[in-house]
């Protein structure tokens, strides 16, 4: 079904209020009138007249300053639009340089240097390969992103257990929880069903998991919890650890937002991982902020439908 633009909505929300007082004219000419006659006087329908002519004359002008407005409106989402392009093609680009200029400099340092030990050798393809897989984490999360704003209608839904999800990606991120000796907690209850998309909510706690284990730092304590209410699950993911500063907590979600580049950048990240939160809670009907945790940390509050 074609959505109604404001534009009609204004117009046809004047006329209704137009005809009905045309209606209520005609069943009821003066407050005196309890019930529908014939006109008695000239002037009555005159005045009838009238008021028609002056609502098709206002109904015209009306629909005209509604077509404009809907054409001023769709220039300035088009152009708001464009403008979101053109600076998602620039970040791209710009994360895309990156990896792609490392792998070459290294391969062509291979290249241009036969005689080059073994061990350095081995140690410039270990670099090529860890750049390379930087790059195929980047693209996975383009097109992720993609996948979310433009197809999602071929996005399948189905009933999913959330805890299941969970423990495999704490099963995933076990070793690298290890190596920070990290703790995760699971607060949640043991049945934690909504209908969604499997690999989508994986990619959720997935990217908050990681975020905590590439920012919280060491040491760090990681806590989940849930409850439902009005056929909604709320979720709670915190971690206790270094948190941000007040004025990044809007910007976490937006794309291609770092709050250390150069650090972001040793890690691998992609600068993705909470948009590709913020979207997939969105398309599963929930909504998510981020806010300090207590006495520190990061603490992510979010829903999902069920």
């Amino acid at each position: 079904m074609k959505k109604i633009s404001e534009g009609k909505k204004m117009f046809l929300s004047v006329l209704v209020i137009f005809i009905v007082y045309a209606i209520i004219f005609i069943i009821f000419e003066d407050y005196d009138r309890i019930y529908l006659q014939p006109f008695e006087e000239a002037s009555d329908w005159h005045l009838l007249i009238f008021t028609i002519i002056v609502m098709g004359i206002l109904s015209v002008i009306l629909y005209r300053y509604a077509h404009k407005m809907d054409q001023r409106i769709s220039r300035e989402q088009a152009e708001k639009e464009n403008k979101m392009r053109r600076e998602l093609t620039q970040n791209i680009a710009h994360e895309l340089k990156t990896p792609v200029a490392s792998i070459l400099g290294y391969t062509d340092t291979i290249l241009e240097n036969p005689d080059i030990d073994a061990e350095m050798k081995n140690r410039f393809i270990e670099k090529t390969n860890a750049q390379a897989k930087r790059l195929t984490r980047l693209l996975t999360d383009i097109s992720t992103l993609n996948r979310m704003d433009y197809a999602q209608e071929m996005i399948a839904m189905n009933k999913i257990d959330v805890n299941e999800i969970v423990n495999e990606v704490a099963n995933d991120a076990a070793l690298a929880m290890k190596k920070r000796n990290m703790t995760f907690n699971n607060y949640m209850p043991s049945s934690v069903f909504i209908t969604g998309n499997y690999s989508l909510i994986y990619s959720l706690f997935r990217n908050l998991f990681d975020n905590a284990i590439n920012y919280a730092g060491n040491n760090a304590l990681i806590e989940l919890s849930a409850y439902e209410k009005h056929r909604q699950w709320f979720f709670s993911f915190s971690d206790n650890g270094q948190g941000v500063k007040d004025k990044h907590l809007n910007r976490l979600f937006e794309r291609f937002y770092r709050i250390d580049k150069g650090r972001s950048r040793e890690i691998g990240g992609t600068g993705l991982g909470l948009a590709i939160v913020k979207n997939a809670v969105i398309l599963h009907g929930g909504n998510i902020s981020a806010s300090k945790n207590s006495p520190h940390g990061l603490r992510f509050n979010f829903t999902l439908n069920r």
